[in-house]
């Protein structure tokens, strides 16, 4: 009784919140996809890496750690190469040119075929795949965690996992459609918080039972390194090549991230938002892969986990009393909801901006670009609900799998063509718009070439040789018009913002050499 009386509380702060926004949020298309571009700092880093965090990193990403250990925190340390090329090189870019999606500066560097392609991948990929494995991992995770409490809802498992998915869903779309990016943020800033709160709480309940941070060096010691072996299945060393461009695609080129440092205040706000939230991916990496090394240790003697997405379920269900379990059920859904509602709204701004302004009414007025943007908004609701049924079914049917890497393959099939895009607008001086073109569309049956001659290779290497072999296409096209440089690229609000992004940096090198 006390953890349903905790789950509905943090439902009903979360919708009032959410509808506080609504009033302020309807004005113009500036403040409701943008939230007349007045964030501060705290509520860019807070929302942002509320986005990114999901129900995937608590069950797959720490079901990856039971099996593999530390080196799945590559894929949450490592963001930070994103996050300071982010701060540094393309939000500057988009602040001076004070675009609302990132399809405009596309289009102002590539032409309107290339932006159009972007909008159209993004939207594909938003639509399908991002909120289908955003529900799907939250009702999941709160199925694997509170199965017996959600037997009213129905007796058949996969069934009750459905009905969860169509009601988060539903849930998160009633309170971004109203409030747009206002309510986003303001909701996102309570989700984090709980979010955070549940996983330290895990984190510490894991230690205890595991014997302490000594013990996971003792007991795990195979299990305490970032690199593995470069013929490692799946995270070998070199894999970072490819995470490294990848990281571009969704911290510098990812609309759904990239939409709060749009609507920063300032640069100053956006840079250090970015920066803390960089800050914030190494407490992530805590809470979400030690206690998975730590569950490998407490499992050490008892034949382990048939399923490694098992692990977060198996640390709330054996190890938290009455009450904590509430809060992380709440954590859970927190996590599905910062990254749903942001995916909703990111996909009205697309289509309305890009689409719907841009192509198919041109004179559009604010009040009915919002009106589409939140008929957008119930489309994406159809077509996550869609897909986060058919996962659903894929992962009922593979339970054996790491499944965070399954979905990784599914989505790098279009963010590698992505990230020849935005690298080339960046990098490129005066970029041939069909060479662009040609390196973005090349990118997938690269990828199916590569697949069929070499079906083992790692997925993050294929990744890095599809997206080279793009970019030196754009590049050769478009050679005479040069390359930027550093000097060019790089932006600071002050020396002391500069000086910050360095020690981050620096940071993470250190990190890398101490568990190596």
């Amino acid at each position: 009784m006390i953890d349903l009386i905790i789950v509905l509380s943090y439902f009903a702060i979360i919708m009032v919140t959410a509808l506080s926004a609504k009033s302020s949020a309807a004005e113009s298309v500036e403040s409701y996809f943008l939230s007349n571009r007045n964030l501060r700092w705290p509520s860019i880093a807070l929302s942002t890496i509320a986005t990114n965090i999901n129900g995937y990193q608590f069950l797959g990403m720490m079901g990856s750690a039971y099996l593999f250990g530390l080196a799945q925190a590559n894929l949450e340390i490592n963001a930070i190469q994103g996050i300071l090329l982010a701060a540094f090189v393309f939000v500057p870019m988009y602040l001076r040119e004070r675009v609302i999606t990132i399809t405009q500066f596309i289009k102002m560097r590539l032409g309107n075929t290339v932006g159009l392609g972007y909008t159209i991948a993004n939207i594909a990929l938003f639509g399908t795949i991002t909120l289908g494995a955003a529900l799907f991992w939250g009702a999941y995770a709160a199925e694997q965690v509170f199965g017996e409490y959600l037997s009213i809802i129905h007796e058949d498992k996969i069934i009750r996992v459905g009905i969860l998915i169509v009601g988060l869903g539903i849930f998160s779309a009633v309170y971004t459609y109203f409030g747009g990016l206002s309510a986003v943020v303001k909701t996102d800033i309570i989700q984090f918080t709980i979010l955070l709160l549940g996983g330290i709480v895990v984190l510490i309940v894991s230690l205890q039972h595991a014997g302490g941070w000594s013990a996971l060096y003792e007991k795990a010691s195979g299990h305490m390194h970032l690199h593995l072996p470069a013929d490692h299945e799946t995270l070998p060393w070199i894999h970072m090549f490819g995470l490294f461009f990848l990281n571009i695609n969704y911290w510098c080129a990812n609309q759904t991230v990239m939409q709060r440092s749009l609507a920063a205040k300032s640069l100053k706000e956006a840079q250090i938002g970015l920066m803390v939230g960089g800050i914030m991916k190494y407490v992530m990496a805590l809470i979400i892969i030690i206690p998975g090394i730590a569950l490998f240790v407490i499992l050490q003697e008892q034949g382990g986990l048939e399923d490694p997405d098992m692990a977060f379920p198996y640390l709330v269900s054996n190890f938290l009393p009455i009450g904590l379990k509430g809060l992380i059920l709440c954590a859970l859904f927190a996590s599905l909801m910062s990254t749903v509602d942001s995916t909703f709204n990111s996909l009205a701004t697309l289509w309305s901006v890009d689409i719907y302004k841009g192509y198919l009414n041109k004179e559009a007025s604010d009040a009915s670009m919002i009106s589409v943007g939140r008929k957008t908004i119930l489309v994406a609701l159809f077509t996550g609900i869609l897909m986060g049924l058919i996962l659903l079914y894929i992962k009922f049917n593979n339970p054996e799998s790491a499944f965070t890497h399954t979905l990784n393959q599914l989505r790098y099939f279009v963010n590698c063509g992505i990230v020849v895009l935005i690298c080339s607008a960046v990098l490129l001086i005066k970029p041939s718009h069909k060479g662009a073109m040609i390196g973005f569309v090349m990118t997938v049956p690269v990828q199916f070439l590569i697949l069929y001659l070499f079906p083992d290779m790692n997925y993050f290497v294929r990744a890095f040789f599809v997206i080279m072999s793009g970019l030196i296409t754009v590049i050769l096209i478009s050679i005479s018009g040069g390359l930027s440089t550093w000097k060019d690229l790089f932006v600071s609000d002050g020396k002391k913002i500069e000086w910050y992004g360095w020690a981050l940096m620096a940071l993470l090198v250190f990190v890398h050499v101490i568990f190596h």
